[in-house]
């Protein structure tokens, strides 16, 4: 006796997915429960941290021998291992590491021995996929039916695994930057404030921070740090120039100039963050009519392929079911 099988839809058990995907609905739901029971301080970590970058600078400074200034640096065994295999390969280049710390300062990961891990990480993730890929779809043959599916399965595990570490990064230091993007006016605002109150430039920046740490965390880590690199570098400029170099944005880059300006040449330093926040609180105005006029075009498509053919069944629905009565009943 066949025992009875559900429906399937492309070889898949249509109600074994569904408890699957079911499973995971409610499994969302009480980690968002859970999320938004437990709040937790946006800033806690990343202040713990900063202070972690406090006391290396200020152990950098006071300490006279150069043998104890190499203690306090950073060392990664695993990314020596990495960096030691890859050297041997001939397939690490400087530019290559100096663009994948780029990136990921924009992401807000400070650390520079990841660089090295991250473009190891590229290079062999693909190897391991592909073999994977290879095992389950040749070997094993867990889908006997698929052909030419299989080549195009094992080149798009190969794809993700060489693509998906560098897009989940671009993703993380796009969205990063749109948040800073957006406390940034308000920032400035403070920081004339503060300026026009007679606060030090890094007293305000530290002051700024722990205004917006909890509306704009990025925002206020980023600027937490500027005023702890303030008060220790022996450079005032390298500081600025570090804050430009950590965040992807224009708008950070001109602050940044206008603050080596008014160090340089003792320009006045609250009009000039005046009229920048001003320009700053323009663009955001116009990137939100921006959205707003292109709305109508985005609706387009949606509105012709759900909205009307709707809207024409309910409205000449009636109509056409009348019409073919009256002609069944003439033929009859």
């Amino acid at each position: 006796m066949e025992s009875a099988t559900g429906p399937t839809l492309l070889g898949f058990d249509v109600i074994f997915i569904g408890s699957i995907l079911a499973g995971i609905a409610a499994l969302a739901v009480f980690v968002a429960i859970y999320s938004a029971v437990t709040i937790k301080d946006p800033m806690a970590k990343r202040v713990k941290a900063l202070e972690g970058r406090r006391e290396e600078l200020k152990m950098g400074l006071v300490t006279a021998s150069a043998k104890k200034r190499q203690s306090l640096v950073r060392k990664n065994d695993t990314a020596d291992k990495v960096r030691d295999t890859l050297g041997n390969m001939k397939v690490l280049q400087q530019s290559q590491v100096e663009m994948m710390q780029q990136k990921l300062a924009w992401a807000g990961y400070r650390n520079k021995e990841v660089a090295v891990i991250l473009l190891g990480v590229r290079m062999a993730a693909p190897v391991v996929l592909g073999l994977l890929a290879f095992i389950l779809f040749w070997v094993v043959e867990i889908y006997p039916d698929w052909q030419m599916k299989r080549v195009a399965a094992l080149a798009a595990m190969m794809f993700i695994g060489y693509k998906g570490p560098e897009i989940a990064l671009k993703n993380k230091a796009t969205k990063r930057t749109d948040a800073i993007r957006k406390g940034l006016p308000d920032a400035l605002d403070l920081l004339v404030i503060c300026a026009e109150a007679g606060l030090t430039v890094d007293a305000a920046f530290n002051r700024v921070a722990k205004e917006l740490g909890r509306a704009y965390p990025e925002l206020g880590d980023e600027f937490a740090l500027t005023a702890i690199e303030l008060s220790f570098l022996n450079e005032r400029k390298k500081a600025f120039d570090n804050l430009a170099y950590r965040v992807n944005l224009e708008a950070v880059k001109g602050v940044v100039t206008t603050m080596v300006q008014t160090e340089r040449y003792g320009t006045p330093l609250a009009s000039a963050l005046r009229v920048l926040s001003a320009e700053f609180r323009n663009e955001r105005m116009m990137r939100a009519e921006e959205k707003a006029a292109r709305l109508p075009a985005i609706m387009t498509v949606p509105l012709i392929l759900f909205i009307l053919p709707v809207l024409f069944i309910v409205i000449l629905g009636p109509a056409a079911c009348s019409i073919s009565d009256a002609f069944s009943g003439g033929i009859g």
